[in-house]
């Protein structure tokens, strides 16, 4: 399998290369250069299948030979070691769980995966030390944190933005140390994500260390994330009509339901639902894509005025909008209206939503009050602990916390805060 650029077709690299390299030149993201429908015996066989033996036949397309079979069965394995329960909310919401990973949010796969595939490719012996740099607006730092610690030949350095995580979110990513270094900026997201870019670029840097990416522009962060809706569908291939609200900061997850989809998984619709930053609601209103400076909202993660992964959305239905808004809708929200989406779910279900998967709610509520004849799935991206002041304050009564949080909550923060791009340079060039 090849991996070509999205801004120039000609440059093609293998999985290996897209995964080291994470942005191919001038910024640009990977794309597989061919997408395979899956057998219909397959989809046919799913309720005989485990989760590792329905990730490793989805996957294995994009990988070719790079990792051998049993290498890869193993990374996989480690990688899916917990639940993806779909959670019934009412006769026609369910809600996915991707929150059941060691830092509770449904990065922690593709961050694991990413953790394997390039720990395998550490291994080998060719490459020497590498240095994985990322942005985060919330669990992605934790996620890479954790499935990077400890792995030999791999230094991480994570830029977040001061203030605009949760305490939880920020202890997750500060605290580990060995090989994780949290950079706390000045600014928001996009500032992070910007330095993190220009990093890529910056030749002085990659003189002096080998750069990757782990946020979901780097392939092996971005693919494995279409396993949450195999095992979904797994649990609900009676429903004829399936609609899956996803949360959606970056567009990485959506976007690799979609490549699912595309496959040959029966989904029938997809809605990104957007908070106050909704540049892609915007886009499928008027046809027109402005990226604009992130806002702060209480769903921070999808706090992302440009969203990096919309292009690859793009390149899958061949940049037309007329298929692309067949299949795709979307609808923001205030966070006002997400606050009382947490409290009517509890009060009326008794279930407690984190403010990112109230967001995928309510658009789900708003797609089907015109599409009743669907069954409707709204993700489910973060354990609400990690979001305590916020959703604690809205449904009046406590969450209970995680051991695994408690843990993290007493380990003392280490973080070195920087300002602009040239003391991102400075720390990495030292």
């Amino acid at each position: 399998m090849k991996y070509f650029s999205l801004n120039d077709k000609n440059h093609k690299v293998s999985f290996e290369e897209a995964v080291v390299r994470g942005l191919a030149p001038g910024k640009a993201l990977y794309f597989p250069e061919k997408i395979g429908a899956l057998p219909k015996e397959f989809f046919q066989n799913l309720d005989k299948l485990s989760k590792e033996e329905i990730a490793y036949e989805a996957i294995k397309q994009f990988i070719d030979d790079e990792i051998d079979d049993d290498s890869l069965q193993q990374i996989l394995k480690k990688t899916l070691d917990f639940d993806f329960p779909v959670v019934p909310i009412s006769d026609k919401i369910g809600t996915l769980e991707l929150f059941h990973g060691p830092t509770l949010a449904f990065k922690d796969v593709g961050a694991g995966f990413m953790a394997g595939c390039l720990g395998h490719f550490v291994k080998k012996g060719a490459l020497g030390k590498i240095t994985v740099l990322v942005a985060t607006s919330g669990d992605t730092g934790g996620a890479v944190a954790n499935g990077f610690l400890g792995v030999e030949g791999i230094d991480v350095v994570i830029l977040y933005p001061k203030g605009k995580v949760s305490e939880i979110q920020e202890k997750q990513l500060t605290t580990l140390g060995q090989n994780i270094t949290a950079l706390e900026v000045n600014g928001n997201f996009d500032d992070c994500q910007d330095m993190v870019k220009k990093a890529f670029s910056d030749s002085e840097i990659s003189e002096k260390r080998q750069l990757t990416s782990a946020n979901s522009i780097n392939v092996a962060r971005w693919l494995p994330q279409m396993f949450y809706y195999f095992f979904a569908y797994k649990e609900l291939a009676e429903k004829d009509m399936l609609a899956f609200s996803v949360p959606s900061g970056n567009f990485g997850n959506i976007c690799a339901g979609m490549l699912a989809k595309k496959m040959g998984l029966p989904i029938a619709h997809f809605i990104a639902s957007n908070n106050e930053n909704n540049v892609v609601t915007r886009y499928l209103e008027s046809r027109k894509y402005h990226p604009e400076p992130s806002v702060p909202t209480i769903s921070n993660a999808m706090d992302v005025g440009n969203p990096s992964n919309f292009i690859r959305i793009l390149e899958l239905f061949n940049h037309e909008f007329k298929p692309l808004s067949k299949q795709l809708s979307s609808f923001s929200y205030s966070d006002n209206q997400t606050r009382n989406a947490i409290k009517e779910v509890k009060d009326k279900h008794n279930y407690v939503m984190d403010p990112h998967g109230a967001v995928g709610y309510l658009g789900l509520q708003e797609f089907l009050s015109e599409n009743p004849e669907y069954y409707g799935v709204f993700l489910e991206t973060a354990h609400p602990v990690k979001f305590l002041e916020t959703v604690e304050g809205v449904i009046g009564a406590k969450v209970e916390i995680p051991v695994s949080i408690k843990d993290a909550m007493n380990r003392q923060k280490k973080s070195i805060e920087i300002s602009d791009y040239s003391e991102l340079k400075e720390y990495l060039i030292q």
